[in-house]
Order: structure tokens, then C-alpha cells, then sequence
């Protein structure tokens, strides 16, 4: 049977990959590690709420039982698209008859190195434990320090403030009210600074200008200094210097303020679009290769007169798209083109607040919050991870409780 190969366990891979169950197809499913990780709650394990297990699902259990699944762990270096193969960093290279790249984004740190070198991301589970040990041994540092380290320590600064930043301010905010006085009866809430930048003029440059707002107030509520128009310009171990020339001390640099798509690295001939993204046509092909194909944030695909944000559901549905006209191409069927649905856009800002616009409509506030929680529940993977998930947001409702403050990296 004709060989499907798929990069990228993610969003896109994985629903394309779902979608060829039982078909006329060998599929085999590649990726780097050997689970698909629900990438949107990253940051409730950097703030001690969820265990990595909650939200990472092993793909070869996705698959158990699907015949025509295969999957591999590997680390893709790049594509012959000419001679249909597919080459890796352990070998041996895998021939393809079609080949779906859904390889996702990195961290985009734009060139600075200083930065890159000391601050923490929320793009995969080793950094998102690596800033939740951090956090936690900031404040076991501050119980021991002079008051200006342990004012250093506690100033926690997070560069960007869409979905991302936001979020992970909020659940930080929260984390602080449950710790400081309590587990560290010597600190208080008074000690601890959370400083939200943002490049663009208002929070949450994405949404309505009346959500952003919402979302500003309500992380304010929670001891968030919010400021707009101001860039981290470089780090070093003690301070981050601002675009305004400001040098604030601080133990904790968060870099929430961009990603770039993840495309090889130059070991794939094919052209480039904007952003550095892999041009596709209207059915997601790469140009010029019938039965090559490009999804979710590696594709600079353009709808409307831009590019699709580099998001969850854009993939998702691009992933079944593909599927689809894999399918219909065996058939000798015309591909159809791709038409992304906007689902719309959400984010929660901690405790009972969220904000969200679903075709058209905002919510936020209580409603908001409630929109967001069911949504992201109906797309974890797997029937355990999704009652673990209810369960941990249960008992940090009801009991105020953020259970996972365990320090177990190296320093």
C-alpha cells in the first residue's frame, strides 16, 4: 500500500495520523519523543498544579490498535523530496510515497543570545519543570537572604503578554497567595514582584481591545505590574535591561513573546514563506511536490490576506485535511482546498477569570473561565489524563491548593 510518512506527533500530525486508521494506507508517525504533549497547559506544570503525565499521552498507545500505524521515535534532519526520502539523525532514512511535515515552532528568542542563555520558555515539558524547580527555589533562596536578594529573587519578570504570558502570570499570581505566608510563614506577598511586558500597546494584542483589558485588571487583582510598549533587551544573572534603558534586579526571566516555526533547519529543499515557514498551496502541498505536504505552524499558509496564527486548532484541522485529500488523491479524486474555521481565541487569567471570543461572541469574567476549562478539556488526549486534569483543577478550587511543589531537577 502507498506509505504515508508523518512528522510531528503534535496537533496536526496526530489528527492527520487518526484520521488514516483503517485506510488504504501504511502509515508511520515520526517524532522526537514518544508522547503527544497537550502544549496549551505547559505552563499550569511550571506553576505547580498539573503533573507532566496529566497532560502527555504516549502516541503508541493512541495507536495500539491500528494496523496501518506504525510509529518511531526520531530526530528528522531533513527531505530528499525528489528521490521520496526522508533522512535521520539515527538512521536509516525512510522512503515515503506521501509525506506530511508537522514538525510545530520552537522558541523565537529574535537573535539575542544573552537572553536565550538565562531565560525560561514554556515550549516543552523539561523547561516547563526546569522553571517550576527555579520558582520554587527562589523562594527557598529568599528564606535565607538579605532583603535586597530576597527582593531580587522574588521578582519574577515575564517578557510578553499573549496567551502564553498571561496565563502563566495568573497561575504564578496564584501560586504566591497559597506559598508566600503560608508554606514560607517569613514572606509575604508584599515581597514578591510579577512584572508582565509587553512589546505592543495593550495586553493580549490577539483579542478585542475590550478582553485585553479585562484580562489587564484582572491580572493586576492578583499583584501583576503591567507594562506596555517595553521589550527585554538583554539578561544577565542578576537583572533584565528594558528597551527604556530601566535595569530591573530580578531571579526569573519567562520568555512568552514569540515562536518560530521548527523546519529542518535547512535540510529540506523546499521554498519558504513568510516567517521563514514552508510555502504551500491551496491544498497544503509544497509547491512543485504533488504529494508533499506542510501543516500547522511550519506551513505559511495565507487565508484572508494573512497567515494562520501558529495555533492548536489551525493545525488540527489542516491535519484532517490533509488526511482527506491523501485519500482523495488514491482515489484519483482532485485535492480540495483547505479553508481554515476559526474557532476563536481564549485565555484564562487564574481563579473564576478568562476571557474568550467564540464566533463573534466575548465572554470573560466567571463565563469565560468556565468556556475555557471545557474546551481544553475536550481536547486532552486520552480518558485518564482528562479526569486527572478535573480532579487537580477541583482540588485547587475548592481547597485553594497547589499540591506538585516539588523541587526534583539538578540545579
Amino acid at each position: 500500500m502507498p506509505r504515508v510518512v508523518i512528522v510531528g506527533a503534535g496537533f496536526g500530525g496526530l489528527q492527520c495520523a487518526r484520521r488514516l486508521v483503517g485506510k488504504p494506507v501504511d502509515v508511520l508517525l515520526m517524532d522526537r519523543h514518544n508522547y503527544h504533549l497537550f502544549t496549551p497547559l505547559l505552563y499550569q506544570v511550571a506553576s505547580s498544579l498539573l503533573n507532566p503525565s496529566d497532560i502527555a499521552y504516549p502516541v503508541r498507545t493512541v495507536f495500539r490498535g491500528a494496523r496501518n500505524v506504525a510509529f518511531r521515535v526520531a530526530e528528522v534532519t531533513g527531505a530528499d523530496l525528489s528521490a521520496g526520502v526522508l533522512r535521520t539523525a539515527e538512521g536509516p532514512d525512510e522512503p515515503f510515497d506521501y509525506l506530511v511535515l508537522a514538525t510545530g515552532a520552537r522558541v523565537n528568542f529574535f537573535g539575542q543570545d544573552t537572553i536565550a542563555a538565562r531565560a525560561f520558555s514554556l515550549n516543552t515539558l523539561s523547561a516547563a519543570l526546569g522553571l517550576r524547580d527555579h520558582v520554587l527555589r527562589c523562594f527557598e533562596a529568599a528564606t535565607a537572604a538579605d532583603l535586597p536578594n530576597r527582593r531580587r529573587l522574588l521578582t519574577f519578570v515575564v517578557a510578553g503578554a499573549g496567551p502564553t504570558g498571561v496565563e502563566y502570570a495568573g497561575a504564578l499570581g496564584e501560586l504566591v497567595r497559597i506559598m508566600a505566608g503560608r508554606d514560607y510563614p517569613g514572606l509575604s506577598r508584599a515581597d514578591v514582584r510579577i512584572l508582565v511586558l509587553e512589546g505592543a500597546e495593550r495586553v493580549l494584542p490577539a483579542f478585542p481591545a475590550t478582553l485585553g483589558a479585562d484580562a489587564q485588571r484582572r491580572l493586576q487583582r492578583l499583584g501583576a505590574t503591567i507594562r506596555t510598549g517595553v521589550r527585554v533587551e538583554s539578561a544577565d544573572d542578576q537583572s533584565v535591561t528594558l528597551s527604556t534603558g530601566e535595569i530591573i534586579p530580578c531571579g526569573t526571566l519567562v520568555w512568552a513573546a514569540g515562536v518560530q516555526p521548527n523546519t529542518l533547519d535547512g535540510g529540506l529543499d523546499a521554498p519558504r514563506g513568510p516567517g521563514g515557514r514552508v510555502a504551500v498551496d491551496d491544498s497544503l502541498r509544497v509547491p512543485g511536490r504533488d504529494r508533499v505536504f506542510a501543516i500547522g505552524d511550519m506551513a505559511a499558509f495565507t487565508q484572508d490576506g494573512g497567515p494562520l496564527p501558529m495555533l492548536a486548532q489551525p493545525a488540527i484541522q489542516a491535519g484532517r485535511a490533509v488526511a482527506a485529500n491523501v485519500l482523495r488523491d488514491l482515489a484519483g479524486k482532485p485535492m480540495r482546498s483547505f479553508r481554515y474555521k476559526d474557532p476563536g481565541v481564549m485565555a484564562t487569567v487564574g481563579r473564576n477569570a478568562g476571557v474568550a471570543l467564540i464566533r463573534g461572541i466575548a465572554l470573560k469574567g466567571w463565563l469565560g473561565w468556565v468556556t475555557w476549562l471545557a474546551v481544553h478539556l475536550v481536547f486532552i488526549i486520552g480518558f485518564r489524563n482528562r479526569v486527572a486534569v478535573m480532579l487537580r483543577w477541583a482540588w485547587n478550587y475548592f481547597f485553594y491548593d497547589r499540591p506538585i511543589r516539588f523541587i526534583i531537577g539538578s540545579r
